[in-house]
């Protein structure tokens, strides 16, 4: 029986990308919400949401990078080299906010210093991001199997504008996610955000959406040809419904609806960048085969990740599970 090893690994490392946006989206959005909220009583529980997993969510970037090497390595060559600056510029990101999320706790006079370094990191951090999938959206120029660009290539407002649109999908995701933590005014607050934010994320996916069809003639030919919008068509009207969801459940005060519904965007997003590029790794022409690394490489490495794979899920949803429930104010803070 023939094994399509590229398939299973683009599984795997599509598995591991979406839960890792999915998890530290999240976390980082608090940071982009932490501007909005000056009492020392609010920051501090807004932290503690999610002082005992965030370190553990950017396992699965760390996962991915891994994955990606082992099996892809020519996605990855091609793929570093393209977006160089954006990715130091998240790594950097990462490093002031992880540094600044266990600092801040034991300072005192230096506090506001690292609450401004933890609003900058998950800034940073976020915005790289989504100019990194604006980039490999838009295409990556490859000759001979090589990155054949130079290294300003991701500046292009495409690509800024699918920076803007992260961080909108992890400030909303920040939302929904104190929604369910919090209470009290503070829960309030963070509802009377989350309206406005859930329009600006949908005007902002509704022209990432327009601007990749009409900018990118494969991509229109993936959606529009033959029959496929037919197929692909309960993507846009499922995130329609999401939007209106998490309106109607933000106005009757739902605690978890705002948060999962918000999931399924992301989710839903998620799968339409698939669509848009699938068999490619790396558009607009590298596909997941071209890119593979030999297969006694692939199968070495898949029996350490089918090893791996269930420890790291068994012990994220265990976390999640232990420290589940509201956060107040006086509660025991794990950082």
């Amino acid at each position: 029986m023939h094994i399509d090893l590229p398939m299973i690994w683009a599984g795997i490392i599509g598995l591991g990308v979406f839960i890792y946006v999915l998890l530290d989206g999240f976390d980082l959005g608090i940071g982009l919400l932490f501007p909005f909220f000056n009492a020392e009583g609010d920051r501090e529980i807004m932290l503690n949401t999610v002082a005992p997993v965030w370190d553990g969510n950017e396992t699965w970037m760390v996962l991915g990078g891994a994955c990606l090497f082992a099996a892809f390595p020519v996605a990855y060559g091609t793929l570093l080299p393209a977006v160089y600056l954006p990715l130091i510029a998240m790594l950097c990101g990462l490093i002031f906010r992880g540094v600044a999320f266990e600092i801040r706790a034991k300072a005192h006079r230096t506090q506001p210093l690292w609450d401004l370094a933890f609003m900058a990191g998950s800034s940073m951090a976020s915005f790289s991001q989504g100019v990194i999938l604006g980039t490999l959206l838009q295409g990556i120029a490859i000759v001979d199997g090589r990155f054949a660009g130079n290294p300003y290539g991701w500046l292009t407002p495409f690509s800024l504008f699918c920076g803007l649109g992260l961080l909108a999908t992890y400030a909303t995701l920040g939302c929904g996610w104190l929604i369910m933590k919090t209470e009290g005014e503070l829960q309030r607050r963070i509802r009377r955000m989350e309206k406005p934010l859930i329009l600006f994320l949908f005007g902002i996916i509704s022209m990432v959406s327009l601007w990749t069809v009409l900018e990118q003639p494969i991509v229109a030919a993936r959606w529009f040809a033959k029959h496929n919008f037919l197929y692909f068509a309960p993507v846009p009207v499922l995130v329609v419904a999401c939007v209106v969801g998490i309106l109607i459940s933000n106005a009757r005060e739902h605690e978890k609806l705002p948060f999962l519904l918000t999931q399924a965007i992301l989710f839903l997003g998620y799968s339409g960048l698939l669509i848009s590029i699938f068999p490619n790794i790396v558009p607009p022409s590298l596909t997941i085969w071209v890119a593979s690394s030999p297969p006694s490489s692939q199968k070495f490495a898949l029996v350490g990740v089918l090893i791996i794979l269930p420890i790291i899920l068994t012990y994220t949803a265990l976390s999640y599970w232990v420290f589940r429930g509201k956060v107040r104010l006086g509660d025991e803070s794990y950082h």
